[in-house]
């Protein structure tokens, strides 16, 4: 695989590992993180994964550009010699529709479904996240069936709840923090996603596999109180 670099600023470096969203590219974006994770040059800072790029943050009084490319060239080549640790399957529970997914029903109308559907399909399929970004811990989750794609609403939430479920366009994601947005939203699980108190705040990383599965709200309500006892 020949990989393009290409510099963004005075710090880092980007690195193409293909031109297009699909799982190939995904298995060489993760196996360039799980070298770098490995195997960590003196100069790096930090490096985050994307759709199709892994962009490289260095430090420029450490190295110059043209080394860190020329290091990269010589690491690269190795990196599916590199096990993946990245890669894992996190269970999401999900309590869809009500107050918690207000946006349910237009998703099984504009599909020509009924809501019970939606939730079928959507916890039936094979997911992965392919990047975290847009907002602390906010996974980019591929995979989702066409059948309950959805618009983006033509007007955007001020306010919508952390641990939000919803759908944009071919996406699925999860709000892991209150913030504005304007994804159809389809339910809200109880787990955070967010955990600034951890060393590793995110939960969530490229690479990971999803399965969402269904939760009553009163299994919702009792994880909440139960966490919460938890932290109290």
């Amino acid at each position: 695989m020949l990989y393009t670099f290409s510099p963004l600023g005075e710090g880092a470096i980007v690195i193409e590992a293909g031109t297009e969203i699909n799982e190939d590219t995904q298995k060489r974006i993760q196996a360039i993180a799980a070298l770098l994770e490995a195997e960590p040059p003196a100069w790096m800072v930090e490096f985050i994964p994307a759709f199709t790029t892994v962009t490289v943050f260095y430090n420029p009084l450490a190295a110059l550009y043209e080394s860190v490319k020329s290091d990269l060239e010589t690491l690269l080549p190795h990196a599916e010699e590199i096990p993946s640790s990245l890669s894992r399957t996190v269970e999401i529970p999900v309590c869809y529709g009500g107050e918690f997914g207000p946006d349910l029903d237009f998703v099984a109308e504009h599909n020509g479904l009924t809501p019970e559907q939606v939730i079928d399909i959507h916890t039936s399929g094979t997911y992965s996240v392919s990047m975290i970004g847009f907002a602390p811990g906010f996974p980019f989750i591929s995979g989702m069936s066409e059948k309950i794609a959805a618009p983006r609403r033509d007007s955007p939430r001020l306010r919508i709840p952390e641990q939000t479920v919803g759908i944009a366009g071919k996406q699925t994601g999860v709000y892991p923090i209150e913030t504005p947005g304007g994804w159809q939203l389809i339910g809200r699980t109880p787990i955070r996603l967010f955990r600034p108190e951890q060393e590793i705040p995110s939960l969530l990383r490229a690479g990971d596999k999803i399965a969402f599965r269904r939760i009553s709200e009163k299994e919702y309500r009792a994880w909440k109180e139960e966490e919460h006892a938890e932290n109290y």
